[in-house]
């Protein structure tokens, strides 16, 4: 693993989280806010745990001493959401970019949301966000299809790769 892999992962991220965003953008309240089983109970719980996700992890990264969960206490809206989660997406490229390639393999102490310390080599960190956030854009989808919005399409890196060329 070397540093231009996680700056083209975090560009994924981005690039996904985008096409995800225009989706987002379509759908009405009673969808955004409609009770689906899945990992969280709705599009909208969905959304702002890949964004509280993605936001935590950059307070620690930046060895915030008391990093907030955002799910715990934001109200916004839908867009809000979004923009707060665009806004952290880009920041998380933008450390990875940043970062000191000879750094990778250094340990970083934070403590978990519950409490529990853990201890976890940089390049496992970013693996880690960018494949969480891979994670529930996947729960998105299928979420989506179950309220009625089917104009999807696919979010798969193979995508990115071949819209770089």
């Amino acid at each position: 693993m070397n540093k231009a892999y996680f700056i083209q992962l975090a560009g994924y991220n981005i690039w996904a989280n985008n096409i995800m965003h225009s989706w987002l953008d379509q759908i009405d309240d009673v969808q955004w806010h409609m009770t689906i089983m899945s990992s969280f109970n709705s599009i909208q719980q969905t959304a702002l745990h890949v964004l509280g996700a993605e936001r935590v992890w950059l307070d620690r990264l930046h060895e915030e001493a008391s990093p907030v969960w955002l799910p715990s206490t934001f109200s916004g809206t839908t867009k809000e959401i979004q923009q707060l989660w665009k806004e952290a997406s880009s920041q998380l490229k933008s450390f990875v970019e940043h970062f000191e390639e000879s750094r990778l393999q250094e340990r970083l102490a934070f403590k978990r949301i519950n409490g529990e310390s853990v201890v976890m080599e940089y390049y496992q960190i970013f693996a880690h966000v960018f494949n969480h956030s891979t994670y529930h854009r996947g729960q998105i989808v299928t979420m989506l299809r179950q309220a009625g919005f089917t104009d999807v399409t696919s979010t798969d890196l193979l995508g990115y790769y071949r819209a770089l060329k």
